[in-house]
């Protein structure tokens, strides 16, 4: 049995209940930090254990609340709960059943920020967790664990709730953060970056639920032990959700570098019927879609691996697809929901997410005329990097891996699905 960091719901029962969680550890690594240790040594602390973002691009936590702008007040830290891609569920089931490990953590990272203030942005189709989180914030206020002088010192903490309207755009951090002060969610252009001018044009730290989850057992176990798992450069545990052709979809805690096969057949009970395993999506629609080789099997999830072999882990939703998927209408699908969550300000993005849903009908509908397929993989190459954010380069990366590594099924002269 791996080491559970994240999912400690699975053995500790009622972990949602505050008592519970005392019981279990809770909070003593906050009331250590506040008590005992200097913002900068929280900072330290958690640069060294080499905990790495959850939400997607992998970027060391530590550094990045190391970025904030020096003798700026007041800062802010935001929780991004806006877990709107494709195929990921694990921040959902972290709210649901080990809230107070993730609020811990969000309480933490506010300390070693420097902020007085914590925002939790929750997802529109949250709003029962979100209702549940008013409660337990005030729960922990009454506990003493938010509020005026915590622990006898001069730290003030309060934490809000803001529930955003659906929009996946809203996961990016900045179109969040223009969500956030009651303007429309889209993308801000960089530089400045939030750690200097974010939330209210002040410095700000933005942090996935999972990544702010790990930070207590960290802070109370020690770096050793959490580069203890997992590899050198991608320490720690990663709750993958799998989903797909798999007969035991689900979120499983594994550590970061465990190969697909594990996580597939190990956990996921293999592909229904006995079926050959055709494509994974490593990262839901925002990655490159791989061909189900022995290598890539035996591929380790981390963030290394994973680019070695021409896609992302991303936030770990592995979406697996048998040899019965058509790679048109895997991506007509992708497609199709981009075009509708793009937010429409960058014109390659709002174009051209356009045009390749148009092109991908008329080429499962046995409609393109010669040469159809090479116009789609090159208006997926005109997008690319050409946008504020990454949603496009999402939408493009993924058509344009499924022409270049799936051809056959792209083929013109294959009759329409």
């Amino acid at each position: 049995m791996s080491e559970i960091v994240v999912l400690r719901h699975r053995e500790i029962s009622d972990l949602d209940r505050l008592d519970v969680y005392q019981r279990a550890g809770g909070f003593e690594a906050f009331r250590k930090v506040v008590t005992e240790n200097t913002p900068a040594q929280v900072i330290d602390l958690v640069k060294a254990s080499g905990l790495r973002g959850r939400g997607g691009a992998g970027f060391p936590t530590g550094v990045k609340w190391s970025f904030l702008t020096a003798d700026e007040f007041p800062r802010y830290v935001v929780a991004n709960a806006d877990e709107s891609e494709p195929g990921t569920f694990k921040d959902r089931e972290i709210l649901e059943a080990n809230p107070f490990q993730f609020l811990e953590g969000l309480a933490i990272a506010a300390y070693a920020a420097q902020a007085g203030v914590a925002y939790i942005y929750c997802r529109g189709e949250f709003w029962d967790l979100t209702r549940r989180l008013d409660e337990q914030i005030a729960e922990m206020r009454r506990a003493g664990f938010l509020g005026r002088n915590l622990f006898g010192t001069s730290y003030d903490l309060e934490f809000h709730t803001h529930l955003g309207a659906g929009a996946y755009i809203c996961g990016e951090e900045t179109a969040l953060l223009e969500s956030l002060e009651g303007k429309l969610g889209q993308p801000r252009v960089r530089p400045p970056f939030p750690a200097a001018r974010g939330l209210f044009n002040k410095p700000t730290v933005i942090n996935n639920v999972e990544t702010l989850a790990n930070v207590p057992p960290i802070l109370q176990k020690g770096v050793e032990w959490y580069r203890s798992i997992g590899t050198e450069k991608s320490p720690g545990t990663k709750v993958f959700s799998l989903s797909g052709h798999v007969a035991r979809p689900g979120n499983y805690e594994l550590p970061l570098g465990s190969p697909f096969r594990e996580l597939i057949f190990d956990h996921g009970g293999g592909v229904p019927g006995g079926k050959r395993i055709k494509a994974i999506l490593p990262a839901g629609a925002s990655a490159p879609i791989l061909v189900a080789t022995d290598a890539v099997l035996d591929t380790p999830m981390d963030y290394e691996s994973l680019a070695q072999v021409g896609s992302v882990l991303g936030s770990a939703s592995s979406i697996v697809m048998d040899e019965t998927a058509d790679m048109r209408w895997v991506e007509s699908k992708i497609t199709r929901f981009f075009v509708h969550e793009s937010c429409g300000k960058c014109t390659p993005c709002r174009e051209g997410t356009y045009w390749m849903l148009h092109l991908l009908d008329r080429i499962r509908e046995g409609k393109a005329p010669a040469g159809e397929v090479a116009v789609l993989h090159s208006v997926a190459k005109g997008i690319q990097g050409k946008n504020l954010c990454a949603l496009g380069d999402f939408a493009a990366g993924a058509v344009a891996s499924a022409i270049e590594r799936f051809p056959e099924d792209f083929s013109e002269r294959e009759a329409a699905r």
